[in-house]
């Protein structure tokens, strides 16, 4: 019995004396693998700093992140108002992209860790060569440096560069204030943030028509389903105060509540030059030539009303911003059987349909205008997230004409099969 009571006493002994070698020797192991991953991430550190220091680090990618929802990340060395800073760029499989922005001296952490412990891959990408770091699922880490010493200077990338817009330095006018788009310092009402770069893009898409808007000193411009004329005020100002013409500017609208609020704010910002009238653009009897005609988001079939007035008229330049595209898409069904069969897949579905049936409509008034004449382009007015109200159709008079323009536009009505209110305002 004592026999098989020390053997039993030995076999426990010998069993925890394994348990704590056992331990020991993982913890040894342990010892060693993080002694190496520090080696390792002080490797890294010392490679991206010394490119950085030395001005030659072009970027950094992150790829095969342990985050699925994570593709990539891209790091570069940015300049700021402050000085150097170093700009994480996440890329989410959400099509979303998130910032960080660090010193340069915190950085380095931070990229070695994102090297060794979320990402599978890194890249590090220098004018004098690359590194490739790759970490095994198993945890085994490769470092493969290829860069080389020397290469050349790589400039920091520019960020947030302050954007300069036409009328930052008038601020404290008075049609902004009597607007509301600024406060009486000249500050702009952060609700009014997006309606101030409208304005100003608009004014942009503008001046690139100043070489033939100076080509007179005298002009006249309509503004045709004007509303309240944000930017009708905004282009007086333009051409009287910037370009120093001698504008004859006349808004028309429907409203009248809207037409004498507009003449107040005129009258008390004294553009002498400008007026509002109320009543029907077919009958008010808009005479002379125009050098511009204004229509901005007119509805529907308005402005095909007013692109066929500024046609008429032989007007030089038209800006118009077409919304609420209703007759083609009300007439699907009379579309053309090659249109019906072709793209059938699209007018399935409203929504599609409807961004198809708009789509047609500006393309077949931009042809219109080539066939009577001008040059058309189709441009973007502001970003998507500021208005869905988006495309401007701008047009300018041809010095010369040829008959190409015409046939061109009876093949593309042919296609559509539905003849739309612009051309039949035209015959």
């Amino acid at each position: 019995m004592i026999s098989e009571s020390l053997s039993a006493h030995f076999i426990s002994q010998l069993f925890l004396y394994h348990c704590f070698f056992a331990v020991f020797v993982i913890n040894l192991i342990k010892r060693i693998d993080h002694a190496e991953n520090d080696m390792e991430k002080e490797q890294i550190k010392s490679i991206i700093k010394t490119a950085a220091d030395g001005s030659t680090l072009k970027k950094i990618v992150f790829s095969k992140a342990r985050d699925k929802s994570i593709l990539k990340c891209v790091a570069a060395v940015f300049s700021g108002k402050n000085g150097l800073y170093l700009q994480i760029e996440t890329f989410t499989k959400d099509n979303k992209a998130h910032h960080t922005n660090l010193s340069l001296d915190e950085s380095y952490e931070k990229l070695s860790e994102y090297a060794l412990n979320d990402f599978m891959q890194t890249n590090i990408i220098t004018s004098a060569g690359e590194c490739e770091v790759k970490v095994s699922k198993s945890g085994s880490i490769y470092i493969g440096n290829k860069i080389k010493s020397g290469g050349s200077v790589v400039m920091p990338l520019l960020h947030n560069k302050e954007k300069h817009y036409i009328l930052d330095s008038h601020l404290k006018e008075a049609f902004l204030y009597k607007l509301g788009i600024t406060d009486k310092n000249g500050r702009i009402h952060d609700k009014m943030q997006s309606k101030y770069r409208q304005i100003n893009r608009f004014l942009e898409l503008v001046n690139d028509m100043k070489s033939e808007l100076t080509k007179k000193k005298n002009i006249l411009v309509y503004d045709l389903c004007c509303g309240k004329s944000y930017l009708s005020f905004a282009l007086y100002f333009y051409l009287e105060k910037i370009l120093g013409l001698e504008v004859e500017m006349t808004g028309a609208d429907l409203k009248r509540d809207v037409v004498d609020y507009c003449n107040t704010v005129a009258a008390s910002a004294h553009m002498n030059g400008l007026r509002f009238i109320c009543g029907d653009i077919t009958t008010l009897g808009l005479d002379g030539t125009p050098d511009m005609v204004v229509s901005l988001h007119a509805c529907d079939i308005a402005t095909d009303i007013v692109l066929a007035h500024a046609i008429k008229s032989g007007a030089r330049m038209i800006l118009s911003t077409p919304c609420c595209h209703h007759e083609l898409f009300a007439n699907a069904d009379k579309m053309s059987q090659t249109v019906r069969n072709d793209l059938g897949f699209v007018l399935k579905h409203s929504m599609s349909a409807q961004k198809l049936c708009e789509n047609l409509t500006d393309s077949l008034r931009a042809k219109t205008l080539e066939a009577y004449g001008y040059d058309v382009d189709l441009v973007e007015l502001v970003t998507p997230d500021d208005t869905p109200k988006n495309l401007l159709i701008r047009a300018r008079a041809k010095a010369v004409t040829d008959n190409k323009g015409m046939s061109a536009l009876e093949d593309a009505r042919r296609f559509i099969g539905v003849e739309l209110t612009l051309e039949k305002l035209l015959k």
